[in-house]
């Protein structure tokens, strides 16, 4: 361990400069670093679309947005990062994703000791201190293998639950939505989010669409999220008139959507990064995975909160796997993830949290 960071004053960077789902579940690092070195301060350099969910995060000092697509462009905005990064003097960084942008920002920014994934050249050529994944074997679970860095500095406190921290404020914002979309909010509501980006395998939407009529016919209440980019998607599930379905595409702030997430019951997804958030702040989640290793929920399972994982049926990948997971769709017709598996897995999910509902409260917010 470095000699710096036994003292009280440790100056700690976290870097993970991706997508939402990564970004949640790095959130076991900052509140590790804070249990395992009293009094240090702690910095989080994310990129500017998911930093939001780290917003109220008690465990976190700052957090530096990077956007090498706009504002961070060319060499002038590299520089500038490095110049922001290096005015909070920090000592140690944790690269918890390598790049070659972040680790030279690093580098230049002063900072004595870093950590990053693997012995990559550009790590080798900065001086970087390297931690294994050993070919992921075994396989654990991505938020283990960032803790791993922590863990190379000396952190023996070990969190290992995603969270993501929602105000008042914003939960009541998150209930007023609700009541505007016209969901009873002391009610069951279910959450599909159909879109992935492509990030992991997901159902055609048209298997969605059956699932929210299905849901609907049960007089289940559902609410269908997701991006300004997705709303392509809307047009299938409006050409329905499901009586108790309703929609939101495009609406919603990456930090409204999370809100919204932590008032509902459940949460009906593939592996993407909603289904992350809606397992950080302590929602259901039902969810489609691929078993192949760099897809698997071994590896990016929701943790901590009450979930189900559904599975294609033994024997099917083997036959009808396309050979890459972004455009697998599970199936079609009565093959692969079929409809009534998924619906099934919400109901037994339903009936295990009915008892987070108390209508005697008097507003119908959940407990």
């Amino acid at each position: 361990m470095p000699s710096f960071l036994k003292r009280n004053h440790a100056r700690i960077l976290v870097v993970r400069p991706d997508r939402v789902g990564d970004v949640v579940l790095s959130t076991p690092v900052y509140h590790t670093l804070k249990d395992s070195f009293p009094g240090c301060f702690v910095g989080a350099l994310v990129s500017s679309y998911a930093g939001p969910l780290l917003n109220g995060n008690p465990y976190i000092d700052v957090i530096i947005a990077d956007n090498p697509g706009q504002e961070g462009a060319g060499k002038d905005g590299f520089f500038a990062k490095v110049r922001e990064i290096q005015s909070f003097e920090f000592d140690t960084a944790l690269l918890l994703m390598p790049t070659k942008r972040t680790a030279y920002m690093l580098f230049l920014s002063g900072i004595p000791y870093r950590v990053g994934v693997g012995h990559i050249l550009y790590e080798v050529i900065t001086f970087m201190h390297g931690v294994s994944r050993r070919k992921y074997n075994p396989l654990r679970h991505e938020s283990e293998y960032m803790l791993d860095l922590a863990k190379k500095i000396g952190a023996n406190n070990l969190w290992l639950k995603p969270e993501v921290f929602v105000s008042d404020e914003e939960r009541n914002a998150a209930l007023s939505f609700l009541e505007e979309k016209g969901l009873d909010a002391g009610k069951p509501i279910v959450g599909i989010h159909p879109g992935s980006g492509r990030s992991a395998p997901n159902w055609e939407v048209k298997r969605y669409v059956e699932l929210a009529g299905q849901l609907s016919a049960s007089g289940i209440q559902v609410l269908v999220t997701g991006s300004e980019q997705e709303r392509v998607l809307e047009d299938e599930f409006a050409r329905m008139c499901f009586h108790d379905v309703k929609t939101s595409f495009g609406e919603l702030s990456l930090r409204e959507l999370t809100a919204v997430l932590s008032r509902i019951s459940v949460l009906a997804s593939s592996s993407t990064g909603p289904m992350q958030i809606a397992s950080a702040v302590g929602t259901g989640t039902v969810s489609m995975f691929c078993p192949l290793t760099a897809c698997s929920p071994k590896l990016w399972g929701p943790v901590g909160n009450t979930s189900k994982v559904v599975l294609p049926p033994e024997g099917f990948c083997s036959g009808k796997c396309p050979g890459d997971p972004h455009v697998c769709t599970f199936g079609s017709g009565d093959e692969g993830i079929v409809v009534r598996s998924v619906f099934d897995a919400i109901k037994e999910m339903l009936n295990k949290t009915e008892a987070a509902y108390d209508n005697s409260a008097g507003d119908g917010q959940r407990r």
